[in-house]
């Protein structure tokens, strides 16, 4: 009887055991380059003792890859917290019912612009769409200004985009169409395949193109282009359309994924990605500007008060998103 008791007993300590090591997890799926962002989310995990679990996409399928597999996943959650580098992803699986609400009082402070109305995302640290030029191949006077720029016979065959149906460029290219409207934003895509435009596996893949100088200029994302300028290449960055349609700002965004396995641990995380020690660390490690007012930031980090943004609608520019893949296929295929 004793030995049946302490056998009892030793199964409900194991249990008890890991059940404690199960909740003391929180599982992140990510688009975010893993170079900026693991340093971030082990900072968390070693000030809160909670382990991450997370799971990053790769270069070349940047934000498809953990996004169809957040879509795979909605009967069986595996993920806590969906940290995207971009809203129009994150609506996607607003609209499917894959996240839920969650409003942290971290971010009171930060613009209702940057956040969903309803709080199934909230933003934070921005990009922007930026132009790296090579100066050995381009003077100052001949640098595009606008992104129509880059259809002129001048820079046909000198100009590189990341493959359109991944990451940040599928977005930019959504938010062209929602801000200039189908013919146009057609005609410019027609009009860059007319002008030899070199499509590139992604927006790494454009800076590295520009640095060697294999292309005079790319469209890319502002951590691309500032992390060539810290390795010293010979390049110039331009936020394109100050006078025109403007610049496409893209912050991260942050969601709490319906019927996650560790709710309250994702909540911690999801207060510790949108406080201002986060955004001063990725304005640090990656030229992110802040959101929140107030963040001490590195003097050559650009500010959000002194660019014109393009007027976007995330949520129309996500429904864009989806109606025009099969047409960006295409586009990038033929």
């Amino acid at each position: 009887m004793k030995n049946l008791t302490f056998i009892i007993a030793f199964i409900i300590v194991l249990i008890t055991s890991n059940c404690n090591n199960n909740s003391n997890v929180v599982v992140v799926y990510t688009t975010v380059d893993q170079i900026f962002s693991e340093p971030v989310l082990k900072e968390f995990e070693s000030g809160t003792g909670i382990t991450v679990k997370v799971v990053y996409d790769t270069e070349e399928t940047k934000s498809t890859g953990v996004l169809n597999r957040l879509i795979a996943e909605k009967d069986n959650p595996q993920c806590d917290v969906f940290w995207s580098g971009d809203p129009v992803r994150t609506i996607i699986l607003k609209n499917r019912g894959i996240t839920t609400p969650f409003q942290s009082q971290v971010a009171n402070d930060i613009d209702m612009v940057f956040k969903d109305p309803d709080y199934h995302w909230t933003g934070f640290s921005a990009r922007a769409r930026v132009l790296i030029y090579n100066k050995n191949l381009l003077a100052a006077a001949d640098v595009p200004r606008s992104i129509f720029d880059l259809t002129k016979e001048q820079y046909s065959g000198k100009v590189a985009i990341a493959n359109p149906l991944f990451g940040t460029t599928t977005f930019h290219i959504a938010a062209i169409f929602t801000a200039v409207g189908d013919e146009k934003a057609k005609q410019f895509l027609a009009d860059l395949k007319s002008n030899a435009v070199v499509i590139a596996t992604s927006n790494g893949d454009v800076k590295k193109r520009v640095v060697q100088g294999e292309i005079a200029c790319g469209l890319t994302d502002t951590d691309d282009a500032w992390e060539a300028i810290k390795e010293g290449a010979n390049v110039g960055i331009v936020f394109l359309d100050q006078q025109g349609i403007g610049s496409l700002i893209m912050p991260n965004t942050v969601s709490l994924i319906n019927n996650s396995p560790h709710p309250a641990n994702a909540k911690k995380l999801m207060d510790y990605l949108l406080s201002k020690e986060t955004e001063a660390k990725l304005a640090k490690s990656c030229a992110q500007m802040p959101l929140h007012k107030g963040v001490e930031i590195p003097g050559n980090i650009p500010s959000l008060d002194n660019i014109i943004p393009m007027k976007i609608d995330y949520d129309k520019t996500a429904k864009k998103l989806e109606e025009i893949q099969y047409y960006l296929k295409e586009w990038a295929e033929n």
